[in-house]
């Protein structure tokens, strides 16, 4: 299936620090290409993979369940640990959840945990109603492109698959019940306006795992790395790294 022009993952070699970045739901390595290569401009090694049916067309989409997306990320990140002693990870909306996930799973083997508007609850009514909605629907008004910033265009579906929506629930609902397992340092980066994600999902970050340091987005709507909000999240997450990595960055 033909890439959109802009999809294709972004990889990048640099020091023993690592970072694997997650794009969201119905979006593509775009959304956060900026990012990785501010963070690879600064010596850190980065992986930025395209995730199953993603890029291409909405209808290959359906195909694809929360289980094909998390196996990409969990597979990008065996090849990051194979290169870098050290490995942080990263996502914007459900590519948050993706990476509170591998924190989860993972523990120790993740030196640290970056999200940006992280989606974790199934707080959408349309998506509440989509495990029935699949068996009439296929696919129903997309979600992209909530940017503040004039002149800017997130690259994702316009339509949302109903079937791979279907499987969300799941995906959140194992997330929650792992917070606790959420031991690493986390960065939140929070949207006040976002038309996409509810408060929701950062609320219970607050209270499940205490250690999360959240810091508020003012000018920015949900896709934040590509909105006026960006430096600062770019700078505040190379800090992050800085901060909390053992080993010195490439060009530190």
């Amino acid at each position: 299936m033909p890439l959109m022009p802009g999809a294709e993952p972004y990889h990048h070699d640099a020091g023993q620090v690592g970072v694997l970045l997650c794009h969201g739901f119905t979006g593509t390595p775009q959304s956060l290409r900026p990012w990785g290569e501010f963070l690879a401009g600064h010596g850190v090694s980065v992986s930025l993979p395209r995730q199953p049916g993603h890029g291409t067309r909405w209808q290959e989409m359906n195909r694809t369940r929360w289980e094909d997306w998390y196996a990409e990320v969990e597979k990008a990140f065996a090849d990051l640990q194979g290169r870098c002693p050290e490995v942080f990870v990263a996502g914007l909306s459900l590519g948050g959840c993706l990476a509170l996930r591998l924190a989860e799973v993972h523990g120790a083997a993740i030196r640290g945990v970056m999200v940006v508007n992280p989606s974790i609850a199934n707080d959408v009514p349309l998506l509440k109603l989509a495990p029935l909605l699949k068996w009439f629907v296929p696919s129903v008004p997309g979600v992209a492109n909530d940017v503040k910033k004039p002149g800017v265009t997130e690259l994702a579906y316009t339509r949302t698959p109903v079937k791979a929506a279907a499987s969300l629930p799941g995906l959140w609902s194992l997330v929650q019940a792992d917070l606790a397992k959420v031991t690493q340092p986390l960065l939140v980066f929070h949207s006040a306006e976002d038309h996409v994600v509810k408060p929701t999902s950062v609320a219970i970050i607050r209270e499940k795992v205490p250690q999360a340091t959240i810091e508020e987005l003012t000018d920015s709507y949900h896709v934040a790395t590509l909105d006026n909000d960006a430096d600062r999240i770019f700078a505040g997450s190379l800090d992050f790294i800085r901060t909390h990595a053992s080993v010195p960055l490439q060009r530190d």
